[in-house]
């Protein structure tokens, strides 16, 4: 899913040009180096002076939940905060509680610039900013969400960046007669682990489509093998599972997205040199989500890498990388067949961007898989670098 770029609602505009005295000025926030109008320190503050209630704590809830059940990270994009209020990444915005929320965190957005800065900003320079926050790739990132009692209120907190692994943050909490009040608190991820953090950071996954939605479209395609010989059967090569050995990145970042590519000549049973012009390789490229809580815990997962594995396939491409972001670039490399006694090389080039964590890159051979043909149900567990996959062939 792409972040969707959007304008300011009209009711929101409604509300703020009525409150506004049409006086231009800037809102004298601190700017981000990148140009943007708003730092992560800006939007988390916002955030911590919002009125919240327990209806805004259920409504991000609802979104980072929506997120994390469609193969993303525990976050809620400001973009899906304003357009469609609960919606999680992958939902298209399409809220499964839409109008759920009596007063949604848009509706404090828009209050909160209208109370504080209409009577020296125009109704155009609180759009301006409103649709700032819209087509920024910012988002509210709930580390430990599932844990969450339902009713406890936030510390909110931002990305520091640099690797940094402590910041300050904004206790949000009600005294005893209901009054919104705010303390500044140090946070760590075992705070975090203790009790709910909200931590504003930039979404880099969004874009890119999840192993649950790869596998939606892949299907399965079972039962290839019944009625063949062995050396003409072609097999389902799957990853069963998926286990992160380690953290990859500091926790204000969020889960570690792994991309998982597979370069091959899918389906190749040539029987003489002229059938070699009808062979061509395939990638296969897709993300697996690992969150923090999961380091070092099987992730079940059902991902297929190619659907006619055959056993003339020599050699496969295959590499993990972890996403850090980054100019565009390639590795080159080859898939191998074998037929008549001979081995043929297709080359190929694998993307991937040069701030990626490599965790593992080489050649999956025949051999590798020999303990799993002709056998049903079977699975094979190997060490890629920092993860573990555990392969099978149906």
């Amino acid at each position: 899913m792409n972040v969707k770029t959007s304008f300011l609602l009209p009711g929101l505009l409604l509300a703020l040009l009525t409150a506004c005295d049409g006086q231009k000025s800037s809102l004298g926030l601190s700017g981000s180096p990148d140009g943007g109008l708003f730092t992560l320190a800006d939007v988390a503050q916002i955030l911590s002076d919002l009125p919240l209630q327990p209806e805004h704590l259920a409504e991000v809830h609802d979104a980072v939940s929506a997120s994390s059940g469609n193969g993303y990270d525990e976050e809620y994009l400001l973009s899906d905060l304003f357009n469609a209020p609960g919606a999680g990444v992958g939902d298209d915005g399409q809220p499964t509680k839409a109008g759920s929320y009596k007063t949604p965190l848009r509706d404090l957005f828009a209050d909160y610039l209208t109370e504080k800065y209409g009577t020296k900003a125009g109704a155009a320079d609180i759009e301006r900013y409103l649709n700032a926050l819209i087509e920024s790739d910012m988002q509210i990132y709930w580390p430990y969400s599932e844990d969450w009692d339902g009713k406890r209120f936030p510390i909110v907190t931002f990305d520091p960046g640099y690797g940094a692994e402590s910041n300050y943050g904004y206790e949000v909490r009600l005294d005893a007669n209901g009054a919104h009040v705010v303390d500044s608190v140090f946070v760590t991820e075992e705070v975090a682990r203790d009790r709910p953090v909200w931590v504003v950071n930039r979404n880099d996954d969004a874009a890119f489509t999840p192993l649950e939605f790869f596998a939606e479209e892949s299907g399965t395609k079972a039962g290839k093998n019944s009625g063949k010989d062995s050396e003409d059967k072609e097999y389902i090569l799957s990853i069963r599972d998926f286990k992160m050995l380690r953290n990859y990145d500091s926790w204000f970042g969020g889960a570690s997205e792994f991309f998982v590519k597979c370069g091959a000549v899918d389906g190749f049973k040539a029987s003489k040199d002229d059938d070699l012009k009808n062979y061509s390789p395939s990638l296969t490229d897709f993300m697996i989500v690992v969150k923090r809580n999961q380091v070092g815990r099987k992730v079940p997962f059902n991902a297929v890498l190619l659907t006619n594995f055959t056993e003339q396939m020599e050699k496969i491409a295959f590499m993990v990388v972890e996403d850090d972001g980054g100019t565009t670039t390639s590795w080159k490399c080859s898939a191998i067949v074998k037929y008549n006694s001979k081995q043929y090389g297709f080359e190929l080039e694998i993307p991937y961007r040069d701030k990626d964590d490599v965790v593992w890159r080489g050649q999956l051979t025949r051999n590798f898989f020999k303990d799993l043909f002709g056998k049903e149900g079977g699975t094979l567990t190997g060490r890629f670098g920092d993860v573990e996959i555990t392969f099978a062939l149906e």
